[in-house]
């Protein structure tokens, strides 16, 4: 939330990398008949993908919770304000947490390059982190801070930053990458677009010499669009390019670098600069990016004061979720709260979840109650699913920079539980002999079971219970793995063993079946297949 002299807010960039080994695993998903032929697959109640239908049922979002600590970074230096955008690797290895933030000084810094800067912090646990002492860069007379990249000093500040984490680079200097917005020369003259950096240890950076990579739109609000001969000196206007945000991530299935991000639509009456949608670009390298696309646009539902601030993606058990970052600019200098989207293939994206937010501001006078931006690197552990976020107590569009407090934070999930099936208060049809009540039943699409020794539900089963029969692919039942012949699930567990009195899938003939989940007050979140080791996939 910069305000620079061309009368519109510089937003930010984010560029974000988690490759993590679900996400690998996810990569050797194949479907072939809606068989399931990986080692071992979860399938996430968050959409109808895998579910033939159900009945009596009806899904509900499970919003993120914050942490007690927040913040777990607060603004403490000369050189910190407006922390905002961020990013996050944790070392699989180590389990060492490595953060990246964007810090605001604006006027206290003497330097134009030192206004808006990328600082640095870790931690063992990913809750208590400390800021190192370098000697990289300074800040007007103090020698040791926790900077590690600041700007051209350009026409306009830096802004943003995303780090990407690729342990398959062959050059063990470019291992972590960067990418963030600036202004740059190019053949003589200045643009404002993506620019990227390298690092072998996430901390001494070089920028890479060629920059912008992908130039940028960037300009006053209903500027007329450009006709096609002004592309030589109208430089900064650029229809269906990206905006001034950049969230990348790995995507495992395309086996590129993909940038899901805002991009700049036109409005009512053809001026450019109206709202912000989700554009995409993508690059196998990092460095030679394709032409952006159009992929989202705020619809009919939304009001019209809402648009997407930036949309940054991460590839999860078979999906493509996005922390949208919902910017209402009718409240508070342009508020932002977050919203959860599902894509199967990256391109088709839903919205099943615009009555609730994933993530909500704080409470008034919180440090997170104005704007909260997300990023593309969720941390995966065993049990839960941590979303850092950066964040300010004002808006995004709008506010004292320099004064307005801000700092990072984190919300989490438990594993797998982005959002769940659970039954309908009452099914009361005229085709049922009585009405039900908290009765459900949902009926999986036909799929193979060879080589399946378990299988399993996260499921919160607390206040109910849950049984699993097998039909055929016809949907006739199984005998031998009838609801009645399974041992009812009970409690609250990310992993229900599902079993049947005195058979076993083994015993199963070669053939395609239904998996049926029977539903009593209960609330299920994914559904888990393992192999035996000896079966590899087809």
């Amino acid at each position: 939330m910069i305000k620079i002299s061309n009368g519109w807010h510089a937003l930010s960039v984010l560029v974000t990398l988690f490759v993590t080994e679900q996400a690998v695993v996810g990569a050797l998903l194949s479907r072939k008949d809606n068989s399931l032929t990986r080692a071992a697959q979860t399938i996430l109640f968050v959409d109808d993908a895998d579910i033939l239908y159900r009945s009596g049922t009806e899904r509900i979002l499970h919003p993120a919770k914050r942490a007690s600590s927040n913040p777990i970074i607060r603004q403490d230096r000369p050189w910190e304000a407006a922390i905002g955008w961020m990013a996050v690797h944790r070392n699989p290895a180590t389990g060492v947490y490595q953060v990246w933030y964007q810090t605001y000084a604006g006027v206290r810094a003497k330097r134009r390059s030192d206004r808006c800067v990328v600082c640095y912090a870790e931690s063992r646990d990913g809750i208590h982190f400390t800021k190192p002492n370098l000697t990289l860069f300074p800040f007007n007379a103090i020698k040791e801070t926790n900077i590690v990249l600041v700007a051209n000093g350009g026409h306009s500040d830096r802004y943003g930053v995303s780090v990407v984490y690729d342990a398959k680079d062959n050059n063990p200097n470019r291992r972590y990458k960067m990418a963030y917005t600036d202004f740059s020369v190019d053949e003589g003259k200045e643009y404002p677009g993506l620019c990227v950096a390298f690092s072998p240890d996430g901390i001494r950076w070089t920028k890479y010499p060629k920059a912008p990579l992908h130039k940028t739109s960037y300009g006053d609000y209903e500027s007329p669009v450009p006709f096609t001969d002004e592309i030589g000196h109208r430089l900064w206007d650029n229809p269906l390019t990206m905006a001034d945000a950049v969230d990348v991530f790995y995507d495992p299935i395309r086996k590129s670098f993909v940038n899901y991000a805002k991009m700049w639509i036109d409005g009512p009456a053809g001026g450019m600069y109206w709202k912000h949608a989700m554009g995409r670009i993508e690059s196998k390298d990092f460095i030679h990016w394709k032409d952006a696309e159009l992929v989202l646009t705020p619809d009919d539902t939304d009001p019209s004061s809402v648009e997407f601030h930036t949309t940054p993606v991460f590839y999860y058990g078979s999906r493509y979720f996005s922390l949208n970052q919902i910017l209402n600019r009718a409240l508070g200098g342009g508020v932002i709260d977050i919203e959860l989207m599902v894509s199967l293939d990256g391109w088709d994206w839903k919205r099943p979840f615009k009555k609730e937010f994933f993530l909500s501001r704080g409470e008034p006078g919180q440090y997170d109650s104005g704007s909260l931006f997300t990023n593309s690197t969720p941390v995966i552990l065993e049990d839960e699913i941590r979303f850092y976020y950066g964040a300010y107590q004002g808006g995004a569009t709008g506010g004292d920079d320099e004064n307005m407090p801000s700092g990072i934070g984190f919300a989490t999930i438990p594993r797998d539980r982005f959002a769940g099936i659970r039954p309908v208060r009452k099914s009361d049809q005229s085709t049922l002999s009585k009405p039900l009540e908290r009765i459900g039943q949902i009926t999986l699409k036909p799929l193979s079971l060879r080589g399946i020794k378990s299988i399993s539900l996260n499921a919160d089963v607390s206040k109910g219970s849950i049984r699993v029969e097998l039909l055929s692919s016809r949907g006739r039942r199984i005998r031998g793995f009838s609801a009645n012949e399974c041992t009812p699930l009970s409690g609250d567990s990310l992993s229900h063993t599902v079993s049947w009195k005195g058979t076993s899938l083994s015993e199963l003939p070669l053939e395609k079946y239904m998996i049926r989940i029977h539903l009593n007050s209960a609330t299920v979140f994914a559904l888990s297949l393992r192999r035996c080791p000896e079966i590899t996939a087809s």
